[in-house]
C-alpha cells in the first residue's frame, strides 16, 4: 500500500498521519521531529509535530516527511549563503548569492542551487591534480616501495609495488561534488528538470571515485587553482553534512532514511555570529566563535558562548553574544536564556551581555541586574535584540551592523 505524503510546519501543530506501529516508533526513535506520539483518539495513527529541522526526508515502510520553514525558502538560502561564504554575500547584500530559481520548497530549491553551482564550476571543464597512487605493476612508475615489495613479493619479480603521483580527476574536489549530486538524486520531490540536469553532471564527474556513506568527507584547501570550485564546494559539503544519517537508537531496528534536513537553530546561529564577526571587524575588534570557558574555579562546568568580541590582539573580552532561534513566551521573558547570559557576563568579567533572537515583540530591550552594581553605578545588563527575517537581506545586514556597532561601545568590568 503507498503511504501518502505528509508535510508538516516548521513549529507548526501536529498532525494525526495513519502510521504502522513499527514505522511510527522508528521515526519518534530517529529523533527527526520534535514529537511522534500514537494518536489516543485514532487507531492507527500517530501524531507528527515538526521543531527547527526543515527539508525531507523518506523513511522505509513510513512516508515521505516534508517539513516547510516559516521563513520564506529565497530567505533560508540566503542565510545558508553568507554563512558559508560571507565575503561573497556581505558584498551583494541581496538574494542571488544562492540561486535558488522559482522554487519554494526547501529540496527542490537545493537541487536547483546545487546543480547551477556545480555547471558554473564545470564551465572551464573538470579540475584535475595530482593524487598520490599505490599499486601493483608489471613495470616500474615512480618509487619502488621496498618494504612492501620484500614482504609481499619477496624473491618474485613482477609485479612491483610502486608509488607514484597521477594528474588525474579522481581528487577530493571532484569527489565531494559528485557526492552531493548522488544524494540529491536519491532525495524525495526533486524536480524532473532538475534531476536531468544532476544526472548530467554525474557524467560529467565520472571520473571521481564515489565516497561511501557514513565516511569523513575527503579534505581539500581553497587555493588560487579551485577558486572556481569553492562556491559549489561549500554548497556540497552543506547538503552532505545535512543529509540524514542513518538513525540506530538503541534496542530498536535501524532507521536508514534519505533526505535532507537543515537545523534552523544552527543556520540562524552561523548566520548571526559569522555576519557579527565580519562586522566587528570594521571596527577593530576580533570576534572568537563557541569560545570554551569554564564557570567554576574547579573547571568542572563548560560554557560555549556562540560569539565572544575581544580587543584586536584577541586579548580582552568586549562583548558576549548568544543567538537564539525560538519563539518567545507570552510575558516576552525567556529566563533561562537571561540566566546562561548573566553567567557568560560574569565569566568574562564584562557589565553587559547580548542576546540575539530571530523574532520578537520588542526591537530591543534589557534587563539591569540587581546586586551585580559596580563602582560606575549600574549593574550588569543583559540585552535582548530580535532579527525580522521576514525583511530584505540589506536590512538584516544594516540590523546586524546596528548590533556590532553596540558590541563595540561595550567595556570590560572596571
Amino acid at each position: 500500500m503507498t503511504v501518502p505524503d505528509v508535510t508538516l510546519r516548521e513549529y507548526g501543530p501536529a498532525l494525526s498521519v495513519p502510521l504502522a506501529a513499527e514505522a511510527g516508533r522508528a521515526l519518534a526513535a530517529s529523533g527527526i521531529l520534535q514529537s511522534v506520539t500514537p494518536d489516543p483518539g485514532r487507531e492507527g495513527h500517530w501524531l507528527l509535530r515538526a521543531g527547527s529541522r526543515v527539508g525531507a526526508v523518506r523513511t522505509p515502510g513510513g512516508p515521505v516527511v516534508r517539513i516547510m520553514p516559516k521563513t520564506p525558502v529565497s530567505r533560508l538560502f540566503f542565510l545558508l549563503g553568507f554563512s558559508l561564504d560571507p565575503a561573497r554575500a556581505w558584498r551583494d547584500s541581496q538574494e542571488g548569492a544562492v540561486d535558488t530559481g522559482a522554487h519554494d520548497d526547501v529540496v527542490p530549491a537545493l537541487a536547483h542551487a546545487v546543480e547551477r553551482q556545480i555547471d558554473a564550476a564545470l564551465r572551464q571543464g573538470v579540475l584535475q591534480g595530482y593524487r598520490e597512487v599505490e599499486e601493483s605493476a608489471l613495470v616500474v612508475r615512480g618509487r619502488l616501495c621496498e618494504a612492501e615489495q620484500i614482504r609481499r613479493h619477496f624473491g618474485r619479480t613482477p609485479p612491483v609495488e610502486i608509488r607514484y603521483d597521477a594528474f588525474t580527476a579522481d581528487t577530493a574536489e571532484n569527489r565531494i561534488l559528485r557526492a552531493a549530486v548522488e544524494q540529491l538524486l536519491r532525495l524525495p520531490g526533486v524536480p524532473g528538470p532538475v534531476r536531468r540536469r544532476l544526472a548530467h553532471q554525474r557524467l560529467r564527474l565520472a571520473d571521481a571515485q564515489p565516497l561511501i556513506r557514513g565516511q569523513e568527507l575527503p579534505l581539500w584547501h581553497p587555493s588560487r587553482l579551485n577558486s572556481r570550485y569553492q562556491p559549489a564546494l561549500r554548497l556540497a559539503e552543506a547538503v552532505l553534512r545535512g543529509a540524514s544519517p542513518e538513525h540506530r537508537p538503541a534496542e530498536a531496528e535501524p532507521l536508514a532514511v534519505d533526505g535532507f534536513l537543515l537545523d534552523m537553530n544552527k543556520l540562524f546561529e552561523d548566520f548571526v555570529t559569522v555576519a557579527l564577526r565580519e562586522a566587528l571587524r570594521e571596527h577593530g575588534l576580533t570576534a572568537r566563535l563557541q569560545d570554551p570557558h569554564r564557570l567554576d574555579t574547579a573547571g568542572l562546568v563548560r560554557m560555549r558562548p556562540d560569539l565572544v568580541v575581544r580587543t584586536g590582539d584577541g586579548r580582552t573580552p568586549v562583548a558576549v553574544v548568544d543567538a537564539k532561534y525560538k519563539i518567545e513566551k507570552a510575558d516576552g521573558l525567556l529566563n533561562a536564556d537571561l540566566y546562561q547570559a548573566l553567567a557568560y557576563a560574569t565569566v568574562l568579567g564584562l557589565r553587559e551581555a547580548h542576546l540575539v533572537y530571530a523574532a520578537g515583540r520588542q526591537p530591543e530591550r534589557f534587563h539591569e541586574v540587581r546586586g551585580t552594581t559596580g563602582p560606575d553605578g549600574r549593574g550588569v545588563r543583559l540585552y535582548q535584540h530580535t532579527l525580522d527575517l521576514s525583511r530584505e537581506p540589506g536590512r538584516i545586514l544594516s540590523a546586524l551592523r546596528d548590533i556590532a556597532g553596540r558590541l563595540a561601545g561595550g567595556t570590560p568590568h572596571p
